[in-house]
């Protein structure tokens, strides 16, 4: 059972899934085992307003950037059972990947049930601290726009060395979609991976030396910390009464 505000978003969702559609919350959500929150952080207190009467021993599936558990807990009036989660985008084409923690109030049914839902849109990968969330939005959930970035970089640069959009197009994204799949399936390290294919003295080698020396390696890590940092104010600001 769905439940959004957009019509359109409803009738596309009720004939591809054949899920029923509701443009509100109502009693029939009290009859779930599992209630799914994917909504905006800055919307998650007016929605858990009106789930409260509606809310018993669901497990609250919960998806949005910053929004912590304790403050979920007190919106529902002391609800103990709720699984934060945090996925990323290639979830659309089954090959996400979730980072997620459950509270105490957690069942082993629950925990097993929030596993196999978010498992339906690729891995997931559990947490013992609800303070990793946010370093896992910095990696994995805002991670794609890093690689989406990075190809553009490529493509552009295939462009201003010759190369026509589509060719650099193609070289780019198989460039990355090979070397995701090489180190998926490597035992070694992805130094070593890296080292393979960097001869000293050689083109590998003449980029990357550029790349650390402009601190590429360091801009990008400085960059993911601000996105962690980012989650956490998101907490501190819509968590608020």
């Amino acid at each position: 059972h769905v439940v959004d505000i957009n019509a359109d978003s409803l009738t596309r969702l009720q004939q591809q899934f054949g899920v029923k559609t509701s443009a509100e919350i109502d009693a029939t959500i009290a009859g779930s085992d599992v209630i799914v929150l994917a909504v905006k952080p800055q919307q998650m207190k007016g929605v858990v307003a009106q789930l409260v009467p509606h809310v018993k021993a669901q497990l609250i599936l919960s998806i949005a950037a910053g929004i912590r558990a304790v403050d979920l807990s007190r919106w529902l009036k002391g609800h103990t059972a709720i699984v934060r989660t945090m996925p990323n985008t290639p979830a659309l084409i089954g090959k996400g990947v979730t980072g997620m923690v459950a509270t105490a109030g957690v069942s082993k049914e629950q925990h097993a049930a929030a596993d196999a839902i978010m498992r339906a849109v690729g891995e997931t990968v559990w947490l013992d601290d609800e303070k990793l969330i946010d370093p896992v939005t910095a990696v994995s959930g805002s991670g794609p726009a890093y690689v989406f970035y990075f190809i553009e970089a490529m493509q552009q640069a295939a462009q201003e060395m010759g190369l026509t959009a589509e060719q650099g197009n193609a070289l780019a994204i198989s460039t990355f979609v090979g070397a995701a799949q090489l180190a998926a399936q490597a035992t070694d390290p992805i130094a070593v991976l890296r080292e393979r294919v960097t001869s000293k003295g050689g083109t590998t080698y003449a980029a990357l030396t550029s790349m650390e020396n402009s601190g590429v390696k360091q801009s990008i890590i400085t960059a993911m910390k601000a996105a962690a940092a980012r989650g956490q104010a998101l907490g501190e600001e819509f968590g608020q009464d």
